[in-house]
């Protein structure tokens, strides 16, 4: 190719990236919420950027509704080879940790969890119109259905998720708070201060993706829980955990930590009536990678 052809190219990206950069982090956003996956989230966006820069974008009059409708497209292609993925994954599947400095949505890990049993399209319409406040008419024509289907998508995911939302707010402060302790607690071996902040339901789900030691099942109980803190605490002791972080979590206080083996590590804490209803530990080296 000439050189003229090299800079008309050139041209013509840095064009199409004027419209497009700006809405790159709600489009990662979209495809994050749908997908569970940073990586995967970030490849789709960037897929749609090259429909974009293919587009004839001077005839496109919304080009938020067009960049979202195709990044929720080509989402929804995505999530059918993502779930013959997770049918082999080994133990326990959580999505990617975001580790979050602004306030965000109200998607929390426990509903990310939660959409996750819906249909894919279910998924669509709950997260564009409940959480990124699309109206129906334009989720619809993102989803190819009709107006009146897609509520339903939506009322129907409504219920399956509903015990997955927050009944409480919880304050961020408290929750950080709470985070602290569970981590001095856990690490120190102070089971009597540990066993004051879980509630007599909590459970604990593992994410090692058979790549790191994890529990392969989730631990379920408050008895359970505190016999898998004694053992853990035993390693610390021997091994240390170094805090690098506290902070929110996919919506929820928790904290980072680097561990023996020089890996990352995130814990979310889902707090219920001011207990630990749900410890979610992120080891999968691969799903920590964006932390780096």
């Amino acid at each position: 190719m000439t050189p003229e052809g090299f800079s008309g190219e050139a041209d013509a990206a840095a064009d199409a990236a004027v419209s497009f950069d700006p809405l790159r982090p709600l489009l990662t956003r979209v495809a994050y919420r749908m997908l569970g996956s940073v990586a995967d989230a970030e490849d789709v966006v960037q897929d749609a950027f090259l429909r974009w820069l293919g587009t004839d974008r001077v005839a496109v009059r919304e080009p938020t509704a067009f960049l979202r409708r195709t990044v929720t497209r080509l989402c929804l292609d995505q999530i059918k080879s993502a779930r013959r993925n997770r049918e082999v994954y080994v133990g326990p599947w959580l999505p990617d940790p975001l580790v979050e400095e602004e306030e965000a949505d109200d998607v929390t890990l426990p509903l990310m969890l939660a959409l996750e049993r819906l249909s894919p399209l279910e998924r669509a319409a709950f997260l564009l119109h409940d959480v990124f406040g699309v109206e129906f008419d334009e989720v619809a024509r993102t989803i190819d259905r009709d107006p009146a289907a897609t509520r339903q998508l939506a009322a129907r995911a409504r219920t399956h998720v509903r015990d997955a939302r927050p009944r409480y707010k919880l304050e961020k402060e408290r929750g950080l708070e709470i985070a602290g302790a569970f981590f001095a607690a856990s690490r120190s071996g102070d089971m009597g201060a540990l066993g004051q902040l879980l509630a007599a339901d909590v459970g604990m789900w593992s994410d090692g993706g058979g790549k790191r030691p994890a529990a392969m099942v989730p631990v379920l109980g408050f008895n359970t829980v505190m016999a898998l803190h004694r053992s853990l605490a035993v390693l610390y002791g021997k091994h240390g955990s170094t805090l690098v972080h506290t902070g929110t979590i996919n919506g929820l206080p928790g904290f980072v930590t680097r561990e023996a083996d020089g890996e990352f590590q995130t814990t979310a804490l889902e707090v219920e009536d001011g207990r630990i209803a749900g410890i979610y530990v992120m080891r999968n080296p691969d799903k920590l990678k964006h932390m780096h």
